[in-house]
């Protein structure tokens, strides 16, 4: 199968994270990010396009098709409820596959109002209110995502001051759990998955920490309904919050990939990938691995540094080998300098004879390019070939004196995090 070219547009969301790592190690897949505001997406797109004109720019379809026609993009991932609606509605004139809904349906999944006067007769439908007469109620913008601008009115005083009701839908008040339902359409319009996670805390309105759920006649039922009444193909996905009687509601609809789609890729199904199998005209098949699983993540850093080093000279001892094990990020840098073609020294004073430590934990010695195994009483910096290059050492000592003898770049352990590289 030749490769397929897909381009993740905007590459900078936290869902362009998990599109991202659904996708960068397929190896029929190339995959191109693109940015109109560079964000995150330089960090972890090895083939990243920047300064892409805004959609609500002139020169927007001549710009971008001309990124697809010079990098031969055959699909583009939108990322972003409004750049999906607006790809759905422009569709003939972008010169690639879409993964997103139609015109109709993405209309529909934007606005809240028009999703609920779509399912005003199913039983899953919300109370919605013209007014604040009965409370507690809960507000939201008829077109946003997460939970932004959503909160909730207990009392009148709760009640913004000039609010302009029609910009909001004005909702039943849901007190009980909140699931997120992955779901996957292929490309006969039948559902090939349905798959309910919690959400058990957010962040700024994404799910930070979840597991997967029981699919349920009731969340099946509604999955089958919306599907049935809306037209997609690929992945998109749903929101359901208890009410008191302990039933599923409906919160919204989305056509664009959810940044914790992870937690189903994590149980075995990558629907980023089946939707581009699905938009090529494919059939594709679902199976679940047979385990339950829970999901709980937090920041993470990453970095660029404007010191192109050649060479990296590497400790053994408590840099290598931590507590008597192999520290899998230090093993981890190493492959990364050896595929980037970085020449790496292992500089030790290690006590025992070191051709055998690495046999010992299975580190091949060809994983470096020399070994200098000098005596306890000699300073690492008379080994140091200075241009270009990096030290790794957890010894305050022998960091301080080569930084000071050379000026160059020293890192302990936890300074590798500095050093990783995760475009793929």
């Amino acid at each position: 199968m030749a490769k397929i070219n897909v381009l993740i547009f905007p590459a900078g969301e936290i869902n362009s994270i998990e599109l991202h790592d659904a996708l960068s190690t397929c190896v029929n897949i190339k995959l191109y990010g693109a940015s109109s505001i560079d964000r995150h997406g330089e960090y972890i797109f090895k083939n990243y396009i920047s300064n892409v004109p805004l959609i609500s720019d002139p020169a927007f379809f001549e710009e971008f098709n001309k990124i697809i026609t010079d990098n031969k993009i055959d699909i583009v991932f939108p990322t972003h409820d409004t750049v999906a609606e607006f790809f759905a509605k422009n569709h003939e004139k972008i010169h690639a596959k879409l993964i997103c809904a139609d015109n109709s349906t993405s209309e529909i999944c934007r606005d809240k109002k028009k999703t609920f006067e779509l399912f005003k007769d199913e039983e899953f439908c919300p109370i919605i209110y013209k007014d604040f007469d009965k409370l507690p109620v809960f507000i939201k913008p008829r077109r946003g995502q997460g939970s932004v601008g959503a909160f909730l009115i207990k009392n009148n005083s709760d009640i913004p001051q000039n609010i302009n009701t029609e910009e909001y839908v004005i909702c039943e008040y849901l007190p009980g759990e909140e699931y997120t339902v992955d779901c996957l359409t292929d490309k006969n319009g039948n559902l090939a998955a349905i798959l309910p996670r919690s959400r058990n805390r957010l962040l700024a309105g994404i799910c930070v920490s979840g597991q997967n759920e029981t699919l349920t006649d009731e969340i099946k039922l509604i999955a089958q309904t919306i599907n049935n009444k809306l037209k997609f193909c690929g992945l998109w996905f749903f929101q359901i919050k208890k009410d008191v009687n302990n039933k599923f509601k409906l919160l919204e609809i989305s056509t664009r990939c959810a940044g914790t789609m992870c937690l189903s890729r994590a149980i075995g199904v990558n629907l980023p990938l089946l939707s581009i199998y699905t938009i090529m005209g494919y059939d594709i098949k679902v199976f679940i691995n047979p385990y339950n699983i829970k999901m709980d993540r937090t920041l993470i850093s990453r970095y660029k540094i404007d010191y192109d080093y050649k060479t990296v000279y590497f400790d053994f001892d408590d840099t290598l080998i931590i507590n008597e094990k192999v520290h899998l990020p230090a093993i981890c840098f190493l492959y990364q300098c050896r595929n980037k073609g970085k020449k790496v020294i292992l500089l030790t004073k290690h006590e025992k004879e070191i051709y055998e430590s690495l046999k010992q934990y299975c580190i091949d010695k060809n994983l470096f390019n020399e070994i200098i195994h000098i005596k306890p009483e000699n300073r690492k910096s008379d080994f140091i070939n200075p241009d270009k290059a990096i030290f790794v050492d957890n010894a305050y000592k022998e960091r301080y004196e080569v930084y000071k003898t050379f000026k160059i770049p020293v890192f302990d352990v936890d300074g590798l995090e500095v050093l990783a590289d995760w475009r793929i």
